[in-house]
């Protein structure tokens, strides 16, 4: 006669040993990997794909290799010249070693972003606030180059850093607004100068030519008149030089002479 009972311990067995297979089982995506302790020593970084550790015995910690963008809160930074700002930023970087980032730093996350914020205040700190709006870049690679050289033991690595927002006091906003405005009228003075003085060296050049040409200054005085008289709704009364008309009665003069 068929028993239901006698099958219920086979049936458990057949199920923990089903849970602890499927225990067994890990499974990692491309940008992630798994740092393995065996009884609480580092057995080895697994993944990616399919593979098997040991129950109870094992423990996996995953550990993501993306690049990570985290932004740094404003920091209240006092510059060399004495003005204080808030100062924001982005740092982005990713674990290139997932023992490191598990074993020799409790949190690299934490970590990083702690380092990031006191290494913000400590070199903006020591430039001057003209420096700090003009070589952005310059203090970007600065920031990164630092950044970098302390969290490599962790095993993260700082791919770029971006300083993002720069909030000035409202009077240091009225002072660079005045600054820039003088700085703009200086270059309008600096280019009319320049111009007169191109203008004038042309009139120069032109004098001299005239001077050396007398029919050339009377054919000009001739073009004067002649966009003046286009001008229909005004009378002008316009002195004749007797050098203009020199060349006439010299002419006359050698008719007289001949005859």
């Amino acid at each position: 006669m068929f028993n239901i009972l006698n099958y219920v311990p086979i049936a458990f067995v057949l199920f923990f040993l089903g849970m602890v297979a499927a225990s067994a089982v890990r499974v990692l995506p491309e940008y992630e990997r798994g740092v393995l302790f065996r009884l609480g020593r580092f057995a080895g970084v697994r993944g990616p794909g399919l593979f098997f550790i040991i129950p109870g015995i094992d423990r996996l910690v995953r550990v993501s290799l993306r690049t990570v963008a985290m932004d740094v809160p404003p920091q209240d930074v006092i510059t060399r010249d004495n003005v204080t700002v808030k100062v924001s930023a982005v740092i982005y970087f990713r674990v290139i070693a997932a023992e490191k980032s598990i074993i020799d730093v409790e949190d690299y996350l934490y970590a990083t972003s702690q380092l990031s914020q006191t290494t913000l205040r400590s070199v903006l700190g020591q430039v001057e606030l003209d420096e700090l709006l003009a070589n952005r870049e310059k203090i970007n690679r600065q920031l990164q180059e630092i950044l970098d050289r302390h969290t490599e033991p962790w095993g993260v690595k700082v791919a770029n850093v971006e300083v993002k927002n720069i909030d000035l006091p409202q009077e240091m906003l009225r002072a660079i607004a005045k600054q820039a405005e003088a700085e703009r009228e200086r270059r309008a003075k600096v280019i009319h100068a320049e111009g007169e003085y191109q203008a004038s060296e042309k009139l120069a050049q032109a004098a001299n030519v005239l001077a050396a040409e007398p029919m050339s200054l009377q054919l000009r005085f001739l073009q004067t008149l002649t966009e003046i008289a286009a001008e229909k709704n005004s009378t002008t009364i316009f002195p004749v030089p007797i050098d203009l008309l020199k060349v006439f009665m010299d002419k006359r003069e050698e008719e007289k002479k001949h005859t």
